[in-house]
């Protein structure tokens, strides 16, 4: 199998995985013109050792980037987005309201307090079931089309660019997989929103939908894309392409043990953390759109003039902005650490990692004109 070939099996293939450890030893020996065998096989094993990974081809396992590993991605995200969103619904009812109503919603704790009075225990999960449903859509199409477009850019920049633009990459796979993942989220996002501002509007998603497509119709289900586009796609660009930035700093400069040597525990600790600290940037970089979100959904025939107008350039930057970045970046840490926990308990790797370097050009040419 030439190298052509294997480069369409799996991302950065020649250094990553490969069905045959012998023949991607050599290749990868050819192209770097050093020895990747065990120090055990220089002292005098009569078989070298590889220490890349390979490929899990074991029966019960699941090959890389084949439809099962798609598939498992995507069952990974739905867990990780649909039950962290629904947890957190207390804190987004008050982020909400907070920024429909700031003057009876003037702080998080006097939220709660208000929340508490007059609508009791009860009133804190209101639109759970939009934002279960919603959100395990939307994290279905983002993490399985991330890794689908991740795969799919590498492939056309080929090895080299693929490691030496990796964060183009991630940005790119990560705006395009969130395009997709908005138009399954806007409806639920839409009578979420009005569930949870407008008391008595409804109790639910069941009755909730039917009154908001009678009121306004089926098109006014996606009246808050362009600005859900807006909050959303700089929020996952910086949801992934900094976790995967970090995550590769950590094992670079923080842990001196190659990642594949690292517990699953230490590893997936390791996920929360660079999820956490994504999840800061995300809550910054996209609030001003979330505000947008909220006050379109809230009030009917509102457009974005009518917000910005009403909020102000700095109420549209800075309002509920500290409670949000508390809740997202818990959020985004427990997305991730569910979504690689997921890929582990089905026998993949973790997100993320030291990135091995590329070879040039020229030497992966001399390699493909090798007999």
């Amino acid at each position: 199998m030439d190298l052509a070939e294997r480069s369409r099996q799996s991302f950065l293939p020649s250094f990553l995985y490969s069905p045959s450890p012998a023949a991607r030893t050599l290749a990868v020996d050819r192209i770097l013109g050093r020895s990747l065998v065990s120090p055990a096989a220089e002292v005098g094993s009569t078989s070298p050792t590889p220490i890349v990974a390979q490929a899990p081809n074991e029966p019960g396992k699941i090959e890389m980037y084949s439809p099962m590993f798609y598939a498992a991605c995507t069952a990974g995200g739905i867990a990780s987005c649909g039950l962290t969103h629904m947890a957190v619904t207390p804190l987004d009812l008050v982020k909400c309201n907070m920024q429909i109503d700031p003057a009876k919603y003037k702080s998080i704790s006097s939220g709660f307090g208000v929340l508490l009075k007059e609508q009791g225990v009860r009133g804190f999960f209101r639109g759970w079931v939009p934002t279960l449903l919603g959100y395990s859509a939307q994290g279905a199409c983002k993490f399985g089309f991330y890794e689908f477009f991740k795969k799919y850019y590498s492939d056309i920049a080929g090895p080299e660019y693929a490691a030496k633009y990796k964060t183009l990459i991630y940005l790119a796979g990560s705006a395009s997989a969130e395009v997709i993942a908005d138009v399954a989220l806007c409806p639920f996002e839409a009578v979420k929103v009005r569930v949870q501002t407008q008391p008595g509007f409804a109790r639910g998603l069941s009755d909730g939908l039917p009154k908001f497509v009678r009121s306004e119709g089926v098109s006014g289900l996606y009246k808050g894309i362009v600005p859900l586009w807006g909050r959303q796609i700089p929020y996952t660009m910086m949801k992934f392409a900094s976790f995967e930035t970090v995550v590769e700093m950590v094992y670079k400069y923080a842990i001196p043990t190659p990642k594949e040597q690292c517990s699953k525990t230490l590893q997936l600790g390791v996920s929360f953390a660079g999820g956490y600290i994504a999840g800061i940037f995300c809550a910054i970089v996209s609030h001003p759109a979330d505000n947008l979100v909220s006050f379109l959904n809230n009030a009917k025939g509102a457009t974005v003039g009518d917000a910005v107008k009403k909020l102000g350039l700095w109420g549209l930057f800075t309002r509920g902005l500290p409670l949000r970045i508390v809740m997202i970046g818990t959020l985004t840490g427990a997305q991730w650490g569910i979504y690689d926990a997921f890929k582990v308990m089905v026998g993949l790797p973790t997100t993320g990692g030291v990135a091995p370097a590329a070879a040039p050009a020229s030497e992966v040419a001399k390699l493909k004109a090798a007999p």
